[in-house]
């Protein structure tokens, strides 16, 4: 028999790496390195007791003895040394893998490394036999293992083939070098080797907008797939400017010469016939007129497949796209640490450091990072050149200047592309691959801030519905070279821009033979959104009120934006007009105190400038500079000017904008600074009661009668309280809309509770918690806590009691709602829990429910698991 038989592998067998680590501390780890090693189609042998407990030495032998690969995983713990052994299962593993390749890698920073693991990895570190990286994140991790399990394998390939060796080397023939690891693209990267695994997959194009990184995961791909011995070639069009020659460089690329005795055609497809190869073109995008010559190739070679880069698909039936887009960005709310997670934020402190060596991504600078990417929208190239000023100027001066970012992001390293070495260039690349017709709606489309709907585009475009047709290929085409993207948004399709791609196109706007089309296009804009306000405030009071809420959701930043620009431009009676149409909007989404700065702003301008406003407009900035003041700031007199807004929507002929006013006169006299009045407080609502009904307002009628409860139940009339919820409650659900049912609902609960019906109290506070949850109304939400926390405190359950208390707090520091209004029943019962020696536990709980998501709260107080 063949000495070397016993080695070679049937085909269901692959390349074994073995995995030792320990269990609880590294999970996170090992389970990135499990997906590091299968997306390479190698196997991973992960002994899952690991060395603690100490499993019999026998049966890690044993995989050992089936491995090919060592891979060990370290960080702080020694592991756990069974009484008959000198070391611990971790040691053991090490020192029986023998002469198997050894790759190490050392988690960082490890400041209660144990003495025993100290000692071992210095004699793994001295051992010149084993590769010793060290690492700090999970994802960090895999993209270590992929490119050295990949160097490894290309090293080590089977020498009893040393024939077909050299033809080997060839098979990753052309995959250019990375001067830089692949930051955050690891799970890309496993979408792409399982696309180009699947059975029938030809071609994938990796798709998106310039800078994004397509060609460097391409790259990445490229050498994962060379490293299982399949064959790759790769092939960079980028300084090619004929599609004619796109074969020619194909040839050459897989090492066919053109000598002119042949086509060049012929002569490719007679070299690749029968060959399983990977051919990898990157930057198609200005060549797709060259797109039936790859259709052809794939067609005439059913063993060769395509991976594509580009701005812009192909559109042929054999593709399979793949939209790559941005880095991870860190949440506003993040903490330092977690923001070091985030990809976009991990990507800038990277390269900063093999930039600026001394550059260290402090506390105080995290900030000022997190801002950074979040501006540039985690586009990898933007987020390079940025990082690259860090040699000289902080971050926090990197994200002041980025108001003129394209000009302060350029003169990026010497070794990339010209069309790379600034934004600016990479975006005007594929600008100038649109007609005419699409450049003028980039432009246009430039006055939108944030996503928009197509309804909105074909507006501001000014298409009518006759001429749709022409807003639908003007956007496909900037789709098309990935200018404008597409993606859903609850539900919803909308479009938008990244930031500096509407950055250029707003610089481009301002050119003399483009600024009036412009100027047109966002009066369009701002008309557009006016309308969609006064619609949403008519269904807001219908049961179309959750898909409305959806709808503006998605297009809030629009909202925003065209506020702004109608008080930068002194159109303050359209500003009021235009929040007080979205009063019910704002409301649910905890945007009254946004809508309130806006209002005072309106009001000082006003003032400054000599602007006369009429009663409607002083009326509406009234309103919300004072209602939401009360809410917010519970030591200042807002009677005066409720009253004067009162009064002056009144004079302009609007008496249910009147009687909404003297809710908030009716509630302001119950916490007013001289203390309760509740007699001209409930004068103040059974007024507004009769403004509501004179008007038919039902809504309204609903919001009034639970104020005037909120006053019987100061006065401990509970019955009467009882009684007021009821009818609102009938009166919200008539109308088919949720605000006022979850209002109604939650304060019908108080009675039941105060009345001992804990039980009916608790459906009340629960069905209106899940109805605020849907809404994403944090008010509501707030309100659900507080009464499931009074709930809790009845039953003398500290813990659950606190965690509830906890998260009602941090959330009502989120919104800036600290006053509980005259109804705040809970507080009592809660210092009474602590006065009974529960102190200490219910402390805790508040300490941790104000860390905890909400969600993650209800889970442990309710059956919600």
């Amino acid at each position: 028999m063949d000495a070397h038989a016993s080695s070679i592998r049937t085909p269901d067998q692959r390349i074994r790496v073995f995995l030792s680590s320990t269990l609880r501390e590294l999970e996170p780890e090992r389970e990135a390195a499990r997906a590091a090693i299968e997306s390479l189609h190698l196997a991973p042998v992960m002994f899952e007791l690991g060395a603690r407990p100490h499993p019999p030495r026998s049966l890690y032998r044993a995989y050992l003895a089936q491995s090919d690969i060592f891979v060990g995983l370290y960080w702080q713990s020694y592991g756990w040394t069974a009484d008959d052994e000198q070391v611990s299962g971790l040691e053991d593993e090490y020192l029986l893998s023998g002469d198997l390749p050894h790759l190490i890698y050392i988690k960082s920073p490890a400041p209660d490394r144990e003495p025993q693991l100290a000692e071992l990895l210095g004699r793994i570190r001295s051992d010149d036999t084993s590769s010793y990286r060290t690492f700090e994140t999970p994802a960090e991790l895999a993209q270590l293992i992929v490119a050295d399990l990949a160097t490894l394998l290309a090293d080590r390939f089977d020498a009893s083939r040393a024939a077909p060796a050299a033809a080997q080397l060839e098979s990753g023939r052309g995959i250019p070098a990375p001067f830089t690891k692949l930051v955050g693209r690891v799970d890309e990267q496993q979408q792409l080797l399982q696309m180009l695994d699947s059975p029938g997959v030809r071609m994938v194009t990796i798709v998106g907008p310039g800078g994004i990184g397509k060609s460097r995961l391409a790259i990445e791909v490229a050498g994962a797939v060379a490293a299982t011995g399949r064959e790759v070639a790769f092939v960079m069009l980028e300084t090619l400017t004929s599609p004619e020659r796109v074969l020619s460089v194909i040839a050459r690329s897989v090492g066919v010469r053109e000598t002119g005795e042949e086509r060049v055609d012929t002569k490719l497809l007679a070299a690749l016939g029968g060959r399983n190869m990977l051919l990898v073109v990157d930057n198609m995008e200005h060549l797709l007129d060259a797109t039936g010559d790859l259709v052809r190739l794939i067609t005439e070679l059913p063993t060769l497949q395509l991976l594509v880069t580009s701005r812009s698909p192909l559109r042929v039936r054999a593709e399979r796209t793949f939209e790559l887009g941005p880095l991870t960005l860190p949440d506003p709310d993040a903490s330092p640490t977690d923001a070091v997670n985030a990809s976009a934020v991990a990507l800038f402190v990277e390269r900063a450091m093999a930039i600026n060596p001394a550059f260290r991504m402090t506390p105080d600078q995290a900030p000022s990072v997190a801002g950074i990417v979040r501006a540039l929208d985690g586009v990898p190239l933007a987020i390079e050149l940025a990082a690259a000023r860090t040699r000289t100027m902080p971050p926090r001066e990197i994200l002041k200047r980025l108001d003129s970012a394209l000009s302060l992001l350029v003169g990026g390293a010497r070794d990339l592309p010209e069309r790379q070495r600034a934004v600016r260039s990479t975006i005007e690349w594929s600008v100038r691959l649109l007609d005419e017709e699409a450049t003028a709606a980039f432009e246009s489309l430039s006055v939108f801030s944030g996503p928009f709907s197509f309804v909105a585009a074909e507006a501001v475009l000014g298409t009518s519905d006759d001429e749709g047709d022409g807003a639908v290929a003007a956007m496909e085409a900037l789709i098309d070279t990935s200018l404008l993207w597409q993606h859903e948004r609850d539900g919803l399709q909308v479009f938008g821009m990244l930031a500096l791609v509407r950055a250029f196109a707003r610089e481009r706007a301002k050119a003399p033979e483009t600024v009036e089309a412009v100027d047109a296009a966002r009066d369009r804009w701002v008309a557009h959104y006016m309308s969609v306000a006064r619609d949403a405030s008519v269904r807001m009071r219908t049961a179309d009120q959750l898909a409305v809420i959806r709808e503006l959701d998605a297009e809030t930043e629009n909202l925003g934006a065209v506020m702004r620009h109608l008080l930068d431009t002194s159109r303050l009676d359209e500003a009021a007009d235009f929040a007080w149409s979205l009063y019910m909007y704002v409301w649910i989404g905890g945007l009254l105190g946004v809508v309130r700065d806006w209002m005072a702003e309106l009001l000082e301008q006003a003032e400054r400038d000599g602007i006369a406003l009429t009663p409607r407009t002083e009326a509406i900035a009234l309103y919300f500079t004072r209602a939401v003041t009360y809410w917010q700031d519970p030591g200042v007199d807002v009677l005066p000017g409720l009253a004067r807004a009162a009064e002056l929507f009144e004079k302009s002929g609007e008496p249910a904008s009147a009687a909404l006013t003297r809710v908030s006169i009716g509630l302001a006299y119950l916490s007013a600074p001289t203390g309760p009045d509740l007699a001209s407080g409930r004068a103040a609502l059974e007024q507004g009661l009769t403004g509501f009904r004179d008007a038919g307002d039902r809504w309204g009628q609903a919001m009034i009668l639970v104020a005037l409860g909120r006053m019987d139940m100061v006065t401990q009339d509970v019955p009467a309280a009882a009684a007021r919820f009821d009818e609102s409650l009938a009166l919200a659900s008539s109308a088919g809309e949720m605000l006022g049912v979850v209002i109604a609902q939650h304060h019908r609960g108080w009675p039941k509770f105060l009345a001992g019906d804990i039980d009916g109290a608790e459906r009340d506070f629960a069905e209106a918690l899940d109805t605020s949850l849907a809404m994403r109304h944090d008010e509501g939400i707030v309100y659900g806590l507080e009464g499931f926390a009074a709930i809790r405190a009845a039953q003398r359950n500290a813990e659950q009691t606190g965690l509830l208390v906890g998260a009602a707090q941090r959330l009502r520091r989120h919104i800036g709602f600290v006053n509980p209004g005259g109804l705040a029943f809970s507080g009592p019962l809660v210092e009474a829990l602590r006065e009974s020696g529960q102190g200490p536990v219910l402390d805790a709980a508040i300490q941790e429910g104000a860390t905890l998501p909400v969600s993650e709260v209800l889970a442990r107080v309710t059956d919600r698991r």
